[in-house]
């Protein structure tokens, strides 16, 4: 768990990756204040952005994505795929895996080599922000899935948490409410910091939570 850090200590830094709903509705601030000193959390959420390579929009197209590598973060945090439910984007369903893989392996390939957890995004209602629920459910979500166990990555399940609680998300069926981003924060918490996901040895040796 987050203790105080010893004057040899650094901070572990955790890059956030997403969109919106990382960027403008600022769930890493409130998982820095969940975490404590002990981490250094940066926002490098795009509002609009995708995995989709196809699209206008693609994250990797971003400085932002420089950005975020460049940080040399001990853990990554990538809560993407919600804009890829554009109908638009449909045509491209089949190189969505391959889009996704490429970018988490931009992460996983860093010299530092950080612990990457990938997140299914909250769910939409109503098919929000002309986004489409069944393209989310059908076809995002077991991609992410798939390259979370083709690549042996952990999942951190947001999608379950609000799978019946639209009244979490009241502005257009996509964007979170203050209530559910304060549980977006705690589900991330819980997860990269339990026993058994958490491993601090493979951290750098002044980077490493003390017992």
């Amino acid at each position: 768990m987050p203790t105080t850090n010893t004057p040899e200590s650094k901070p572990i830094k955790v890059a956030c990756v997403g969109d919106s709903i990382t960027e403008v509705y600022g769930y890493p601030q409130k998982l820095q204040g969940l975490l404590g000193n002990n981490y250094t959390v940066i926002n490098f959420g795009l509002s609009a952005s995708t995995v989709s390579l196809d699209s206008q929009t693609p994250y990797m197209h971003y400085p932002i994505f420089w950005r975020a590598k460049a940080s040399q973060p001990d853990i990554v945090i990538i809560m993407l795929g919600t804009n890829d439910a554009q109908p638009s984007l449909e045509q491209y369903n089949g190189n969505f895996e391959n889009d996704y893989s490429e970018l988490v392996r931009n992460f996983q390939t860093l010299p530092n080599e950080p612990r990457i957890w990938l997140i299914k995004p909250p769910p939409i209602f109503g098919d929000g922000n002309g986004l489409s629920t069944k393209r989310l459910n059908r076809e995002i979500l077991p991609k992410i899935v798939a390259v979370a166990n083709k690549m042996q990555f952990p999942l951190i399940d947001i999608y379950s948490l609000f799978v019946n609680r639209r009244d979490c998300f009241p502005y257009d069926g996509v964007h979170p409410n203050d209530m559910a981003v304060h549980m977006i924060a705690k589900e991330i918490y819980r997860v990269i910091t339990s026993n058994n996901m958490f491993d601090t040895s493979k951290l750098p040796e002044t980077r490493r939570l003390k017992e």
